[in-house]
């Protein structure tokens, strides 16, 4: 959401970043919206004061025994009434309105976001470490799991249907040492751990910011509840309606959860797998934070986040995403990217986006920074990381020409000792 005094002083400014993103210029559909209401405010206003005004007046007539002046103030105010509920509704709807709008429309980018369509504009910024050499002809991790006998997409598909999967033995002793191996480094970082709901209500995904655009893209769960597509959701929502002590402040958390997205907008793109499902584990990171330190801990999760994959030796480069591929909520996202040997790519296993005080507003989270001056904290948040993806990585970097599977030495002391998987 966002601050209706700021766009009406600087209408031109958010028309101009919103245009960044794509976007036609709204300040004015927004303002006129606004005017709207505001003159059927200053209506409603104007008859409650009439109203007030013969009401105290009824009873002086009365006792002067005036009853023709008593019944003109009387039908005076019963007048002002049918104007108050008939403007007041027309208030109600108008406000509506603009609620939605504003509601749909995504946050503005900081002003040194690299300008860009999409995607194929985002920015490199660094890389760690080199991609392996294989000397034989590395597999796709779904053929190395298949074939170990210990990735069952078939089995899955019988009771859950595509985009699911079954883990055994090792495999599955492999995604619960990463889990471990993430939230213990990221606790270590000040990250305190945490075991949030996984259901949760829509007022929590409207905070956040999935709803009411990605609605497609959730799993209902009866008439009241919504499955989590990420623990940001959860998390972040920890503060909404909440006004934190400045001496709290910033506020680190991280989970391991399960994440639930139906995929809406990514049809026929990595069906096979487990690159993209519909169910999957991640270890999140968010941050909550005064305005001014922001950046600072935009900076210092994405490090928490790289360290991870520098642990595990998997070689990686940090991209800074573009205009034009930011997500909704962000004002800046940096995303980590892990290299694939069978992609002979590198492919996103984190997002970690400074979403300002978009989320803050939606869901009125504040923080008292002087006597009488609440202000909205910044909100952040990134994968620490994508625990499904991360094993994906690892298989494929990881693999022998036998298709057996050295355990990173990170990891070897998460796994009972076990150094080869096969």
């Amino acid at each position: 959401m966002f601050d209706l005094k700021a766009i009406r002083e600087t209408p031109e400014e958010f028309d101009r970043l919103w245009a960044k993103r794509g976007l036609e210029p709204l300040s004015k559909k927004i303002l006129d919206q606004d005017k709207l209401i505001r003159k059927a405010m200053q209506v409603v206003q104007e008859a409650e004061a009439a109203r007030n005004k013969a009401s105290k007046q009824i009873g002086a007539a009365m006792g002067k025994g005036d009853k023709e002046e008593a019944e003109r103030l009387k039908a005076e105010v019963a007048g002002a009434k049918n104007v108050i509920a008939a403007m007041g509704a027309q208030v109600d709807g108008e406000k509506a309105q603009l609620d939605d709008l504003l509601a749909s429309l995504p946050n503005v980018p900081f002003e040194d976001v690299p300008n860009g369509a999409d995607e194929d504009e985002n920015v490199e910024l660094t890389k760690w470490g080199t991609p392996r050499a294989f000397d034989f002809e590395p597999k796709a991790h779904d053929d190395l799991g298949t074939e170990l006998g210990l990735m069952d997409f078939e089995t899955a598909a019988k009771m859950s249907g595509s985009r699911f999967v079954v883990l055994r033995g090792a495999l599955s002793r492999l995604d619960r040492a990463l889990s471990a191996l993430m939230l213990d480094m990221q606790t270590a970082e000040g990250f305190e751990e945490t075991s949030p709901p996984f259901l949760v209500w829509p007022s929590a995904l409207h905070g956040t910011g999935q709803l009411p655009k990605f609605a497609e893209d959730l799993y209902p769960a009866g008439e009241d509840h919504y499955l989590i597509p990420t623990a940001e959701v959860s998390l972040t929502n920890t503060v909404r309606e909440s006004i934190l002590d400045e001496d709290t402040l910033p506020i680190r958390m991280t989970a391991h959860t399960p994440c639930f997205r139906s995929e809406a907008g990514s049809a026929g793109r990595d069906t096979k797998g487990m690159i993209r499902q519909h169910q999957f584990n991640k270890v999140e990171l968010v941050t909550v934070c005064k305005p001014e330190d922001s950046e600072a801990e935009h900076k210092n999760m994405l490090r928490c986040a790289e360290l991870v994959l520098q642990k595990l030796e998997l070689p990686y480069r940090v991209v800074e995403l573009c205009t034009g591929d930011l997500g909704f909520g962000a004002r800046r996202t940096y995303d980590l990217e892990v290299w694939l040997p069978s992609q002979d790519t590198y492919r996103e296993i984190s997002s970690i986006s400074n979403c300002g005080e978009f989320q803050a507003r939606r869901m009125n989270a504040r923080y008292k920074h002087a006597e009488k001056d609440n202000r909205f904290v910044h909100t952040l948040n990134g994968s620490g990381l994508a625990v499904g993806r991360t094993l994906v990585a690892v298989l494929e970097n990881y693999q022998n020409a036998d298709g057996t599977i050295m355990v990173p030495e990170a990891l070897v002391p998460y796994m009972g000792g076990l150094e080869v998987i096969g």
